[in-house]
């Protein structure tokens, strides 16, 4: 759906809620070409983020309206309807967010569909909607940034299992001779704990990044790391196309062709990868694809529910 949803005539708006580690992005829209409001809020604790959430809606659903709510959470979250956590924030890095309620208060405020998925998860689906994704049913956007998560969509739907996807914790092998210590708190030798922002800040021991060169040594385990990770996710799950941005990747144009050579090498010609050289892009999206993953979120709740059937 490119673009507004109309009903009689009249633009339909979507309210987003991406809710991530340092600020959480209120948005009111009928689409990316139609953003009627955007609100920051700073992410500290949830006695006073989450009131300031409802505060904005509040004043969106007096004085606009909106037939559908998306939350867009940074995780892990608690994804399974049919538990009485459902709604809530896991077991998170986040001081005294483990255990909030994020659904539960907003559901009986607003008598609308509310979709609700991981920050990721809302992204892989705006991408599809408006950006690198589109056409795609099998699709996975990944962002490098203080942590490392991944949105994975199989068959045209998020996966589950027993909960969301964490590609971002898959244990990889490393690069020979890296001993850095991982700085994931949970795991050893995970994506996130060697290749994420907190890890290159770590790996480069106080040297500013602007000085860093693009073949500094200090890419490689990075490189390394990334291209292993996207390595599992084709011989997997099999995306079309993998889409990777984030604070990592801002500024650094050589690490997607770098991250493309090695995982051609690694999987030695055994699976031919779509893209021709190219299997790994940047999002189109960009810094847009978290609050938009909100409204994409809000939109697929709304046809679930049967209100409309825009496509």
């Amino acid at each position: 759906m490119d673009g507004p949803v109309t009903d009689r005539g009249e633009t339909r708006l979507f309210a987003g809620v991406e809710l991530g580690g340092t600020k959480c992005v209120c948005t009111l829209a009928a689409g990316p070409g139609n953003i009627r409001d955007q609100r920051t809020i700073a992410t500290t604790v949830p006695w006073e983020t989450l009131p300031a959430i409802k505060a904005v809606l509040d004043e969106w659903a007096g004085s606009h309206g909106f037939c559908g709510l998306g939350i867009a959470s940074f995780g892990p979250i608690r994804v399974d309807p049919a538990k009485a956590d459902y709604g809530q924030i896991g077991a998170t890095n986040k001081p005294d967010w483990e255990g909030a309620d994020l659904l539960g208060p907003l559901k009986a405020a607003f008598a609308v569909p509310i979709g609700f998925d991981t920050d990721v998860n809302g992204a892989a689906l705006a991408e599809i909607r408006w950006g690198s994704g589109r056409g795609l049913d099998d699709f996975a956007y990944v962002t490098v940034g203080t942590g490392v998560g991944v949105g994975l969509i199989v068959h045209g739907k998020p996966t589950r299992g027993f909960s969301h996807s964490e590609i971002g914790h898959v244990l990889v092998p490393r690069l020979k001779g890296d001993d850095m210590a991982s700085v994931c708190r949970f795991h050893d030798d995970c994506v996130e704990g060697l290749a994420s922002g907190t890890a290159l800040k770590a790996r480069l021991g106080g040297r500013s990044l602007s000085d860093v060169a693009a073949d500094d040594p200090v890419w490689e385990p990075i490189v390394h790391t990334l291209a292993t990770m996207v390595h599992d996710l084709a011989c997997t799950t099999g995306p079309m196309r993998v889409a990777m941005g984030g604070g990592v990747l801002s500024g650094q144009p050589h690490l997607l062709p770098r991250i493309n050579a090695k995982l051609e090498v690694s999987l030695a010609d055994y699976m031919q990868l779509p893209g021709y050289g190219a299997y790994v892009i940047s999002p189109e999206l960009g810094t847009m694809a978290g609050p938009l993953g909100a409204i994409a979120l809000a939109m697929e709740a709304v046809e679930s529910a049967g209100t409309y059937a825009p496509r």
